[in-house]
């Protein structure tokens, strides 16, 4: 088969090849004369470091292009949507959806389904649950019954076990390898129990009111390994909060209940704990962050006095956000810390969100049709309303591309002016 010519298309020789060009010019030259080794090896250096000096201005133009480009993209507030495609399929009707692997979760009191790119339905998991609240990290996601005493443990591909529980399930978290840990309701003190994907007890932990105090929260490391509790009790008339560490490997074997770290906090509510990372975890109260660093027997790396009333607080493994009502005047303020503790971003804002979510280092909020996004720079993405309802929101590759679920089915979207 023949080709055809393209006359749009040329070859681009790279600097290598030049170089290449001129070492065939030195070997013509040997031929023709004697000339020294030493002589030899100067003039190729020569030959390289000339084609090396011709091909950097037109580097330099075109990474100068490239930052214009990058630039211009990234440091304007878009206001409007482009919808690329829409899918309706199993996305559509009720239902809560929640961001997991590369597509969504999709629950009811009926049952889970996991949706993919296109609204899909990949697999799906019939229940019936009174009060069903998911937990979900890249790997793993469980949902539960709050108040009631069922879980199912699931992974991108399908369902990996069902757990019931003897008594009411308050609280819980799922680690990446599926393990679930549960704060459950007793008429003494609270129970904490974790579970592999088969329903088999691995830890039992019980707690005291006068003792440990009362569990507020309960956290796992990603592998599933130590576990982080946050407790309230009072102490002399005093508001005391608690964190404890257990860990279940070799660090914990010899320790009394396998506890590798206490350590107290008066004067706060601390309410909620989480792992960022398999090394970093966090505490949140009324008016401090506590972070912690370290896998085996984590130890407090900072803690940080919040003067703002809370309103909200999300996070992911690089950052620990939260929404702060703003003193003596309307508004809000959106704060991020780094998992060191240092405050990253600081932005003020109007209107209520009911849903606050982090993305890399896109912070996403949306409540019914109007959304925000600010980026970790402190950059406005967008602020606008969208067409429907938002269900879901999340970005995808591309640039200023996500994906929504809305009351309408799911939309592929790119923001523009």
């Amino acid at each position: 088969m023949s080709r055809r010519k393209n006359k749009n298309l040329h070859v681009v020789r790279d600097s290598e090849e030049q170089t290449g060009r001129f070492g065939r010019q030195i070997v013509t030259e040997l031929d023709s004369e004697e000339i020294s080794q030493e002589e030899v090896e100067h003039q190729a250096r020569r030959c390289r470091k000339k084609s090396r000096t011709k091909a950097w201005p037109a580097a330099v133009t075109l990474l100068a292009a490239a930052a214009g480009i990058f630039l211009f993209i990234h440091l304007q507030t878009y206001t409007d949507i482009l919808v690329s495609d829409t899918y309706g399929g199993a996305g559509t009707g009720g239902g809560t959806y929640v961001q997991f692997a590369d597509g969504m979760l999709k629950y009811s009191r009926d049952g889970i389904s996991y949706l993919n790119q296109k609204s899909e339905e990949q697999w799906n998991q019939p229940y019936q649950i009174k009060n069903p609240f998911v937990e979900a990290n890249e790997v793993c996601a469980a949902v539960y019954d709050k108040g009631g005493n069922d879980i199912f443990v699931f992974k991108k591909d399908g369902v990996k076990g069902e757990i019931h529980t003897a008594l009411p399930i308050q609280k819980m978290a799922v680690s990446k390898q599926g393990i679930v840990c549960v704060i459950l309701k007793d008429e003494s003190a609270p129970k904490i129990i974790c579970y592999d994907t088969a329903g088999n007890i691995l830890v039992e932990h019980k707690t005291s009111l006068e003792g440990t105090g009362c569990p507020m929260d309960v956290s796992i490391s990603p592998d599933g390994e130590v576990m982080q509790v946050v407790y309230l009790h009072t102490q002399g008339g005093k508001i005391v909060s608690k964190i404890g560490y257990y860990n279940f490997g070799e660090e914990g074997k010899d320790r009394i209940d396998r506890q590798v770290v206490s350590k107290e906090y008066e004067g706060t509510v601390l309410a909620e704990g989480f792992f960022l990372s398999q090394n970093m975890s966090a505490a949140i109260g009324d008016n401090l962050i506590v972070i912690y660093k370290g896998k085996e027997a984590p130890k407090e790396t900072i803690a940080i006095k919040v003067e703002k009333k809370i309103k909200s607080v999300f996070h992911n493994e690089r950052y620990i956000g939260m929404i702060l009502k703003n003193d003596g005047k309307s508004g809000y303020e959106l704060r991020l810390y780094n998992a060191s503790g240092k405050q990253v971003l600081s932005e003020e804002f109007l209107g209520e969100y009911s849903h606050v979510k982090i993305c890399g280092s896109q912070v996403i909020m949306y409540d019914g049709k109007k959304c925000s996004i600010f980026m970790r720079s402190g950059i406005k993405r967008f602020e606008g309303e969208m067409d429907h309802q938002i269900l879901e929101i999340f970005p995808v590759a591309g640039v200023n591309k996500y994906i929504v679920m809305n009351t309408d089915g799911m939309e592929h979207i790119r923001l523009v002016k």
